[in-house]
Parts: structure tokens; sequence; C-alpha cells
């Protein structure tokens, strides 16, 4: 694979830096380059408002999602193009972290499931970050089983009522819509009984409350249902179809997920170089550079495996179960990362407050925010099964369950858990 520009990209590229070096909202580029992980930094701005700006902004200009066609709000951008763009606007993509579940895993299955009608009047408007989507999957007593799922939907006519609660839900607190999976028939095993479909949140019978996270922050959210009305017509897919649906779903969060997750190796390669340690600095330590060495390789692996993921979707193919080796591969050495950082900076690593902490607590922010980055989207366990029997061949686990009606499944009432799986 060749990583050089071609005549052609080199010239996009200029025109991309042209555009953002005339437009980025360079009084937000000190906050964010300084900002933590699991929070966008904007300083005394309201972090929502500003990430909407930037992305009408760019939708104005012919920015936004620019792989999408033209008629759904994006300008028909070759993959490459998408990577050349991702790469120039650099710190100022923090703002689009807002989007990330509407724009990366929302819209490509309206794309797939929903009418012209819907995809005109609802893409553009994802697209541009006017109506911000969320993804209504996770159950307390699903754990990492998605089709575990008890949320229920029931006929009415031309509606279905809903009943039942999600959990974990990112960005449920500002979101204009969601998609949502429910089980619309219990007699028939798990998988087959399920039905997709997308609401309003605002709707009469939502009741939203966001979890305090260990980070101070409260991304992600319970979701309540109480005869909550959707019409039939956002429906996604065919009534007991919705597994096939949600694994269009799922396998844009992986892509999404894996491919934006920031393991801090250029922060970590950063603190060594600049860190005292006996008669020099950090990185001058033989035991340091061993480890820089490792997550170097991983860094590369990483980049090579998602370029090898844009070049499947240039040509025309759909993501694969491939794509949870970068998620996983990511999440542990964010971790890992966070706690040798911490430990290298002895008691200075314990200091949280970013005026006094030696890169701005960020580590500490990195530490609290990761595991939460190794359940969502997938547990680590869950992606190694995926990766083991749908990409290497290996043998299934044994399923107690399989073919059951999911009627007769035992309820463990007392599991809890966050995520999603394509099992």
């Amino acid at each position: 694979m060749d990583f050089n520009d071609t005549k052609e990209e080199a010239a996009f590229r200029t025109e991309v830096k042209a555009w953002i070096d005339a437009n980025a909202p360079t009084y937000l580029a000190e906050s964010l380059v300084a900002s933590g992980f699991g929070s966008t930094g904007t300083g005394d701005k309201d972090p929502l408002a500003e990430a909407k700006m930037w992305q009408k902004k760019k939708s104005d200009a012919g920015w936004a999602c620019i792989q999408w066609p033209e008629e759904y709000g994006g300008r028909g951008a070759t993959p490459m193009e998408s990577v050349i763009w991702n790469q120039e606007e650099g710190f100022y993509s923090k703002l689009s972290g807002t989007f990330i579940i509407g724009q990366g895993m929302c819209a490509p299955t309206l794309m797939a499931y929903a009418d012209e009608d819907q995809k005109r009047r609802y893409l553009p408007k994802l697209a541009s970050g006017e109506e911000v989507w969320c993804q209504l999957f996770s159950e307390p007593q699903g754990g990492s089983d998605l089709a575990g799922l008890r949320t229920r939907a029931e006929r009415d006519g031309d509606n279905w009522v809903i009943n039942g609660q999600k959990i974990w839900t990112s960005g449920a607190q500002y979101s204009d819509f969601g998609i949502l999976i429910t089980r619309t028939d219990p007699e028939v095993p798990k998988h087959r009984g399920l039905t997709m479909f997308f609401l309003d949140m605002k709707s009469p019978g939502i009741d939203i409350r966001p979890i305090k996270q260990a980070n101070g922050e409260s991304g992600f959210n319970e979701v309540y249902f109480d005869n909550v009305i959707v019409p039939d017509a956002q429906r996604l897919g065919e009534v007991g179809g919705g597994w096939q649906v949600s694994l269009t779903t799922l396998m844009n969060e992986r892509l999404a997920i894996g491919g934006g997750i920031a393991t801090g190796f250029p922060e970590i390669k950063a603190l060594v170089e600049t860190l005292p340690m006996g008669d020099g600095f950090a990185i001058d330590n033989p035991a340091v550079r061993s480890k820089l060495a490792d997550w170097y390789a991983k860094t590369a692996g990483l980049r090579n495996t998602a370029a090898r993921a844009m070049t499947a979707l240039s040509k025309g193919e759909v993501p694969g179960p491939e794509n949870s080796i970068g998620k996983l591969v990511a999440g542990g050495m964010m971790q890992d990362i966070a706690k040798y950082a911490i430990d290298l900076q002895g008691l200075k690593g314990v200091i949280v407050d970013p005026e006094l902490a030696v890169s701005s607590a960020r580590f500490q922010a990195m530490l609290l925010r990761s595991p939460a980055v190794r359940i969502e989207g997938g547990t680590d366990q869950i992606l190694r099964n995926i990766i083991a029997e749908r990409v290497l061949g290996l043998p299934e686990d044994m399923r107690a369950d399989k073919g059951i009606p999911f009627s007769q499944i035992p309820s463990n009432t007392g599991s809890t858990g966050k995520t999603s799986t394509s099992r």
C-alpha cells in the first residue's frame, strides 16, 4: 500500500488545509489541545453549542460527512479524501465526538433500511449537526448479550407501544432521535424475535436519567420507556428481522469507535521525553524505551489495520468483524499507558488538578475513562470471541440457550452490563 498522496490527493489536501485555516474556531484551540480523555475542552463555552456551530459551518461549506452522497448531506468523496480531511482537521475533530454515534452508527443503518423520503429528511440534518442521534441497545439484564434484551414492542394498529429500559446510552440527554431495538416476539429464539425502530427522543413516556461516572462526567444514561408510541412507518427492516438490522449498526460501530480511539501513545512519548528520571530523562531508561517500542509497534499496527479497512471501503465492501481488532487493541493499550504514566510520575501522578499536574492530568482522565472504552461497543471478551469465530474460523462457544424460545430462558435479574454484541 502506498501511503503517499497522489497528485489529486495532494491538491485535495491543500484545499482542505486552506479551508480549515480560514474557518476553524481558533479561539478553542488551546482548550481542545489540553482537554482530557472523555471530554471536549471548550473552556467557558458550552461544548454542545460549539460542536453544533463547527459542524454546521462544515456542512454549509460541503465538508461534513464528506463520504456520504450529496443528496444526504455529504459530497461523495472517496475514502482516501475522508482520511485526508480527518488528518487535516486534527484536534478540531474533538468537536465532532458529539456526532459520532449518529453519523458513524445510526446513519449507515438508516441508509440501509429507511425509505428514500426518510433518508432525505433525516440524514442531511444529521450530517449538519442540527439533529443529534443516539443508539438504544444495551439493557441492565442483557449484559454483553444484546440478543437477551427485554424491552417490548407490541403492535397496536399502525403503531407500536414500547415498554422497557435501556442503559449506558451515550448522549441520550441531548439527542433528538435514536435507533431502538426491541423484542416483538418472545416465543421464538432470542435472535429471531427482535425488531428495530427509530424514534423521537422527546416522545411522551421517555424518561432519561444521566449516570454519574468515575471521571465526573455523565455521558451515559439510563432511558426508560413507559407506553411510548412509535409509528410502524419508523420501523427499520422487517418485523422479527431486527438482529440483521442491528448487525449493520454494530459493524459500523466497531469501525467508528475502533478507528477513533485515542491510545495515549503521543502523550506518553511526550511525557517520557521531558520527565526527569535519574541522571537524565525517562526516555533514556532502557525499560522505558522497551515499553515505548512495544506501544509504537501496536500504534503502527492500528494505523495499518485502519488503512486496510479504508481500502476495503474504497472497493465498496462493508465493515466486517475484523474491525473488532482495532477497538480491542486500542482500548487495552489506552489503559496500560495511563497506568504506566501515572506510576512513572510517582506521587505527582495522583494529582488531578490540571493546573498542577504533569501533562495537565491527562493520564488521570485517561485512566478513569479507559474502563468504559473496553466495555462500550463490545467488551474485550466479546470481541475476542468475534475475532476467533468470525475472523479466524475457530469453533463457536457453546450456548445453552441456542434454539430455545426467549420466554423459556431463565432471567438473571441481578445481572448488569454495558455493551452490545454481534454473536
